[in-house]
């Protein structure tokens, strides 16, 4: 099984470049010039199954690579959607501590008493922290900073989340 790395959005430029929303904390060695990365896409898509880093850089909080098989704009927005990936086998030896959404995804939600209060969703990756998605149960999606302090607990059938007075309520007053 592979583990994404990032997503391919839109062109930036006219050179090939392209941004890409991040799905590793490590994008300076993952992605460092002259690295060849497999990639996912639609089959029949043309794309080809690895790229070959040329450059990157970050714009206004926005990562941006280019690929030297990509020369220019029009084969950059042929890569939109793209998944850039690694063998999962690979990101267990240098992880110490990381947590993939597809690790964390389907996990229980208990209160620190034990009690479930709904399923992991999703996991969405932020510039200063990452947010555990929760779908609570009676239906509701919350957000919680993934912290140590607020999910101490990772284990392999359920996470903790110990949140604060009324986080949960915030959404049920939202949805409503």
């Amino acid at each position: 099984m592979n583990v994404v790395l990032a997503r391919i959005g839109k062109p930036h430029g006219l050179r090939g470049e392209v941004t890409v929303q991040l799905h590793t904390d490590e994008p300076e060695s993952r992605f460092a010039p002259g690295t060849v990365v497999a990639t996912e896409a639609e089959p029949g898509s043309g794309v080809p199954t690895a790229l070959t880093i040329a450059s990157t850089r970050v714009h206004r909080g926005i990562w941006l690579l280019t690929f030297e098989e990509i020369p220019d704009r029009t084969g950059a927005e042929g890569l939109r959607g793209t998944r850039l990936v690694m063998p999962e086998l690979a990101t267990k030896a240098d992880d110490d501590e990381g947590y993939y959404e597809e690790d964390l995804v389907g996990l229980e939600v208990r209160d620190p008493a034990g009690e479930q209060v709904g399923t992991v969703s999703g996991l969405e990756l932020g510039a200063a922290q990452d947010r555990l998605v929760i779908t609570l149960t009676d239906g509701v999606t919350a957000y919680v900073p993934f912290v140590k302090r607020i999910v101490p607990t990772v284990a392999d059938d359920h996470v903790v989340v110990d949140a604060p007075p009324g986080l949960f309520d915030l959404y049920r007053e939202g949805s409503e």
